[in-house]
């Protein structure tokens, strides 16, 4: 297999190397998937992403698939489930903020249409390509990710403060922060 050059926070992890190959960066509409990394990228706040990574199956099973309807209507009973479960980061403040955002979700899925269609308004419907040489250059917040902070938090959302945002918007491919060496930016020959 020939070696790729990648964007080093990758690493060698194969878990992260796949999450930085194949999805970071990607474009995404989807609204399950949005929705998805909207809530892992809230579990993350002050832990690691490789962390989260591991978890993420877990975090499938334990959160329905990410199904929002499913996750707004949780009992009393089913987050004390979730606070005992291993697989996910037992966090009382982070699951009921998943709990919260996915009732914001289904607010603005029915106001919108599809939350693909309001989210994505934050970079104007189409990804921003950076084209950064080194990733100590790479922002950690951008006037998008102040703008989606604080448009998700006046509606209710938690765990969404303006890093939260970029990351989120690196992860579902509204940014593209890919280093300008690594296979994965658009200007690399064989992308």
């Amino acid at each position: 297999m020939t070696h790729r050059k990648r964007c080093p926070w990758a690493g060698k992890d194969p878990l992260y190397c796949a999450y930085h190959d194949d999805e970071w960066g990607v474009p995404s509409e989807d609204d399950r998937h949005l929705f998805e990394m909207l809530i892992l990228e809230g579990a993350q706040a002050g832990l690691s992403w490789i962390t989260i990574l591991k978890k993420r199956e877990n975090y499938r099973q334990a959160f329905d698939h990410f199904d929002a309807e499913k996750i707004a209507r949780y009992d009393q009973r089913k987050i004390d489930e979730l606070l005992h479960n291993a697989g996910i980061v037992r966090n009382k403040l982070k699951i009921n903020a998943a709990l919260e955002n996915a009732r914001q979700y289904l607010n603005i899925v029915e106001e919108y249409g599809s939350f693909s269609d309001y989210i994505w308004q934050f970079t104007g419907g189409q990804p921003t390509i950076n084209h950064w040489p080194t990733l100590k250059q790479v922002p950690v917040t951008t006037r998008e990710s102040d703008a989606m902070s604080k448009a998700l938090k006046k509606r209710g959302f938690k765990f969404v403060g303006s890093t939260t945002c970029y990351a989120y918007m690196q992860a579902v491919g509204m940014v593209n922060d890919h280093v300008t060496d690594c296979f994965r930016h658009p200007s690399t020959p064989n992308t």
